[in-house]
């Protein structure tokens, strides 16, 4: 999620492991045109996720000395910028909260937050019963999972406004933006219909 804008820009499917890791910061890289501020959980696997998508392979030359050479490492673009929020719980209950910086310099604690995406899967969960917690409405196929998914976040960026989006229009009246608006992709909020019709099958990408 693009928090700024509440944009969200991917979302995979799946058990929490390195595959999916790797899948979901490809899918986000792709779709940005700068390198952000990367901010997630403690789950280890997103640092080798960045790794793998934002890493260069460097390797040394052999210094004629006696004993085994240094070995080739992958090395992080200076460009990056990733901090964890890790919580400590006990009987259930947070009882600490870290912040810890694993690649860059000089970033602004009140921006390594996951406050923004938390809520976001919360209302994830509020609106769509097949992921709720202890339901009976749960998806039998992945298949099936996925298309839901893809259509609640597609109408959750272009068609549904966000009070945290909020503007003053040109006579004074507080109105709303979507994420894609905000994000600069439109200039609208859609209509469900419009969000259905529109021609994805004519649109290319690189």
């Amino acid at each position: 999620m693009a928090t700024k804008t509440r944009f969200i820009l991917s979302c995979v499917i799946g058990h929490r492991c390195q595959g999916m890791a790797d899948e979901l910061v490809g899918k986000a890289k792709k779709k940005l045109n700068n390198v952000p501020l990367f901010v997630t959980d403690g789950l280890q696997f997103y640092k080798n996720a960045l790794l793998k998508h934002y890493g260069k392979l460097v390797t040394y030359d052999r210094t004629g000395k006696p004993g085994r050479p240094k070995g080739p490492i992958v090395v992080i673009s200076e460009l990056v910028n990733y901090a964890q929020v890790i919580k400590k719980r006990r009987d259930g209950k947070i009882t600490k909260v870290i912040k810890r910086v694993i690649f860059g310099s000089g970033i602004d604690p009140k921006l390594i937050s996951t406050s923004y995406i938390e809520r976001q899967n919360l209302t994830i969960r509020q609106d769509n019963n097949r992921i709720s917690r202890k339901t009976i409405g749960f998806s039998k196929e992945k298949e099936c999972l996925k298309d839901s998914i893809d259509l609640y976040l597609s109408k959750f960026n272009f068609c549904r406004k966000h009070r945290g989006l909020k503007y003053i229009n040109e006579v004074g009246v507080t109105k709303y933006k979507c994420p894609a608006w905000a994000q600069g992709l439109t200039d609208h909020i859609w209509s469900l219909a419009e969000l259905l019709t529109y021609p994805y099958h004519k649109k290319t990408t690189n």
